[in-house]
């Protein structure tokens, strides 16, 4: 292999008619790729899962075609360098390459030791790895934790701290292949800042593989869009945000805020120019329109009792209430009452009450700090706070996966502590956040049959329950198919139908949407959505706060170890003090409601048909 020697005035990234099938592929994942960059700058690329997008990040730091092998064509140069004829020992001192699993690429026993791994390899002197180990832990939310064992970490906790060693290696390019899909919403934020950052100050390439567009919509320079192994478009992001069938087209989900101004676009309110990219434009075009109206009061609330399958519940289904003495704002519209909160409820029974429960790892490690909990049958409740929050310790605790140190939990009344994992199987059912850690036979059907062992149902019933779940899940037709065999969203689907087949009333579902593209996240909430109004109690893990706002009718806020909010959607993401302390942040929809509170809209806001809705009313249009 030939050692680094870069040309003066090359381009950044240079690739010419790049085609790359995979050992035993039978077709190419990446078909006639030409593409370059000549200045420092910020690339998103964007499409469906399975598009190539990986496939191409890897081809810039050399692990394609080096170490997966294969058959490529065309070439790719990054600062000068060919990646078929440099080592990738080389190349990695100039590209850094963040994958979008963070366990494949953490080496280090501490945070200390995987965050110097990097830099020590480049033979820096011990000063330097130092400086560098802390500016990065700084730069990623990860200071403090140097001493940390890293298989302690929490999913995103793991990732931050890939991007950290990464990022002390100082690349002159940043491959990030979904760098945030397991972060919080303000870590999210807070990755992306560091990136800015870093591009301002070390003239850093960034190229981003990304699903949200939300996180890049006002941050990338470019967005490249990926799609079968070509590309297939190529401009600004607001070339393709602010036109929202084409993203669509693309299977990419657009921002909120340009499917709020395209709605009203369509209304005929705005010309297809005026669709805003940010926050702050769509209230300034909010403002525009409306040319001095307020948005009447109490307009939400009669948008939501006159069309309630459109709109967020007033109240769950589990719970019937009579409200007393509520001021008559919109926000208290969803008022659920319980403790602290006006009325009197009737509600289903407790399927789980927790009570004083903590848990801890190790003397130095409380996850738990006194939870008091209960959650009702029938209900749809959305777990959220920050990595390391204490969210999936928590809900190990419901079906035995973890035992409390101190406290107590009980399912349908009964006291885990009594009980077994495999007991509480036929009561709480739950999907891990990656489906392949639960995932061992040969075939989807042995798969999703395998809990029934144990059961005492004949071979005959065990087949039938089998075959009716995969029906409801939509996997018939891969029954006979080996589950690794499959993408991603359909091996979740396979892990929701091993659970399912158990017939627990309880589901426990980790992060569904995660590494998944547009089409594959809603194919999996409206799996949720109809295991719900199938019955099912729905416990769901997830840092996607508009997920949450269109799903859940109850939201559980957790920070170090405690509950620190509890309430409907709209309650929740009114409280902007509680969620920026556990770092979260509302829907973008939300975020526009707080700055056009001055002319009226309500701060229970959550969806884009509803702020589209009040918008409407107050021009006294129909949406």
């Amino acid at each position: 292999m030939a050692e680094a020697s870069v040309a003066h005035g090359r381009s950044i990234v240079e690739v010419e008619s790049l085609s790359y099938r995979y050992p035993k592929g039978k077709a190419p994942t990446l078909k006639g790729i030409t593409y370059g960059i000549d200045a420092p700058r910020f690339v998103a690329i964007m499409g469906p899962t399975g598009a190539g997008k990986t496939t191409f990040a890897m081809t810039l730091n050399g692990l394609v075609p080096q170490f997966f092998e294969g058959d490529m064509w065309g070439r790719v140069l990054v600062m000068g360098m060919d990646t078929q004829k440099f080592r990738i020992q080389t190349l990695v001192s100039r590209v850094g390459l963040v994958m979008q699993d963070p366990e494949t690429q953490i080496f280090g026993i501490t945070v200390r030791e995987d965050v110097a791994f990097g830099p020590g390899n480049m033979g820096l002197p011990p000063a330097e790895i130092e400086g560098r180990i802390a500016e990065s832990l700084r730069a990623v939310r990860l200071a403090g934790y140097e001493g940390r064992f890293t298989s302690e970490l929490s999913g995103g906790e793991k990732q931050r701290l890939a991007i950290a060693g990464v990022l002390a290696m100082r690349p002159d390019v940043l491959v990030l292949d979904e760098p945030t899909s397991e972060l919080d919403p303000l870590g999210r934020n807070e990755i992306y800042a560091a990136v800015d950052r870093l591009r301002r100050e070390r003239h850093l390439t960034i190229l981003a593989v990304e699903h949200s567009s939300e996180d890049i919509a006002d941050r990338a320079d470019e967005v490249v869009v990926v799609n079968q192994g070509e590309v297939v478009w190529r401009g600004r992001p607001r070339d393709l945000f602010c036109n929202v069938p084409l993203t669509m087209s693309f299977g990419i989900r657009p921002p909120q805020v340009c499917e709020f101004g395209w709605r009203l676009y369509e209304l005929g309110l705005i010309s297809q120019h005026d669709v805003p990219l940010t926050v702050s434009e769509a209230a300034d075009l909010v403002r525009r329109i409306l040319k001095g109206r307020a948005i009447p009061r109490g307009v939400l609330r009669t948008l939501r009792e006159a069309a309630p399958d459109d709109f967020p519940p007033v109240t769950p289904p589990s719970c019937q209430a009579t409200l007393h003495g509520t001021s008559g704002s919109d926000a208290s519209s969803q008022t659920q009452g319980g403790p602290g909160r006006p009325g009197t409820t009737t509600c289903a029974p407790v399927a789980i009450k927790v009570e004083g429960l903590e848990h801890s790892y190790g003397p130095t490690t409380q996850a738990l700090r006194g939870i008091d909990l209960e959650i009702r049958r029938g209900e749809f409740v959305a777990l959220v706070g920050q990595n390391g929050a204490g969210k999936t310790t928590l809900v190990k605790h419901f079906n035995n996966l973890l035992k409390p140190t101190r406290g107590r939990v009980e399912i349908d009344g009964i006291d885990t502590r009594g009980e077994t994992i495999g007991s509480l199987s036929r009561r709480v059912g739950y999907v891990f956040q990656n489906p392949d850690h639960q995932i061992f036979c040969s075939t989807v059907e042995e798969e999703v049959g395998y809990g029934l062992r144990n059961l005492g149902l004949t071979p005959e019933a065990a087949r039938e329950r089998v075959r009716e779940v995969l029906r409801f899940v939509g996997l018939e037709a891969v029954a006979d198919r080996h589950p690794f065999t499959l993408g991603k969203g359909e091996r979740q689907r396979v892990a929701v139908a091993s659970v399912l087949v158990m017939k627990p009333n309880i589901l426990v579902i980790d992060e569904p949407t995660t590494g998944q593209d547009w089409t594959g996240a809603e194919q999996m909430m409206r799996l949720v959505r109809d295991l719900h109004r199938a019955g099912h109690t729905i416990i769901m893990i997830t840092h996607d706060m508009r997920i949450v706002a269109e799903y859940a009718q109850r939201v559980i806020v957790m920070h170090k170890g405690k509950v620190v909010a509890d309430g409907t959607p709209a309650e929740v993401f009114s409280q902007r003090e509680v969620l920026r302390s556990a770092y979260l942040a509302p829907p973008q929809i939300s975020l526009l409601a707080d700055e056009l509170a001055e002319i009226g809209m309500p701060a229970g806001v959550t969806t884009v048909d509803e702020a589209v809705a009040l918008v409407a009313a107050a021009l006294e249009k129909a949406p």
